[in-house]
């Protein structure tokens, strides 16, 4: 479902907007998140290659998951949106960087200031991703990329949940980047944004995508169905089910997969 919602986001955006989708970006969540369950970074990272093995512009981005802690989505959207900002005033500025990863050495500073509020080199930085495969498909664009968040109704309405969220990331979130929101059955983004006050601000800001085909797979009844040895085929790709029962993940030890 998480990999059908790009190609309806982008749909909707190359019909009802201005926008020009060039790339898409799933980021894994760090092993710290602390959600029961989660298998390793790396297996999500792999298993999310081999699921868009087929896509030309939907990419992985590794850097959440090479950090020492959980990073607020905030700033997670903030290093991509930075990472990009340089690759393509790199492209813009000059053909002829020598950096191998298309960001060159200035840039990547400047990504580490603006994540981490401050230049000062004693002070420990999040790690950068320089050789992100992602980067090159924007390499050649002189136009301004900005980043949005792609999420579910559900996420939205999260929002609303006390101590959920900072107050500070969700202004930064809807007020500074915007969010393309992809209706599911029975939830009401509309009347949700009506009710808040910071969202109602910042409504301009916010796409809502209605999906007419409805698809109610969760990841958490697929692996319901893999812990108690039922099929996933034609729900799951068939490399990543491989994958999944090569590895034994999600208690399928013993268990044959199809």
């Amino acid at each position: 479902m998480h990999l059908r919602m790009f190609e309806i986001a982008r749909d909707f955006l190359h019909r009802t907007t201005n926008c020009n989708v060039v790339a898409g970006l799933m980021s894994p969540v760090h092993d710290k998140y602390g959600k029961e369950g989660l298998v390793t970074a790396s297996d999500r990272v792999q298993m999310l290659r081999l699921a868009l093995n087929s896509s030309a512009w939907v990419h992985v981005s590794e850097w959440e998951t090479q950090q020492d802690d959980w990073t607020p989505t905030r700033e997670v959207v903030q290093y991509h949106q930075t990472m990009i900002q340089a690759t393509v005033r790199s492209a813009g500025s000059s053909s002829s960087s020598s950096s191998s990863a298309g960001v060159p050495q200035q840039g990547r500073e400047v990504i580490d200031s603006v994540v981490n509020g401050n230049t000062d080199p004693n002070v420990k930085r999040q790690r950068g991703e320089g050789n992100a495969p992602w980067l090159t498909h924007l390499s050649t664009s002189a136009d301004q990329v900005s980043v949005k968040l792609l999420c579910g109704a559900d996420l939205l309405e999260s929002f609303a949940k006390p101590g959920l969220w900072k107050d500070e990331d969700i202004e930064a979130l809807v007020g500074k980047f915007g969010l393309v929101v992809v209706t599911r059955e029975g939830s009401n983004p509309y009347k949700f944004i009506y009710e808040s006050d910071v969202l109602t601000r910042h409504q301009r800001n916010i796409h809502i995508v209605t999906e007419w085909i409805a698809n109610e797979i969760s990841s958490t009844k697929v692996r319901r169905a893999l812990r108690r040895g039922d099929s996933v085929k034609y729900l799951v790709q068939d490399t990543v089910i491989d994958y999944i029962y090569k590895n034994a993940l999600f208690d399928t030890h013993n268990k044959h997969g199809e």
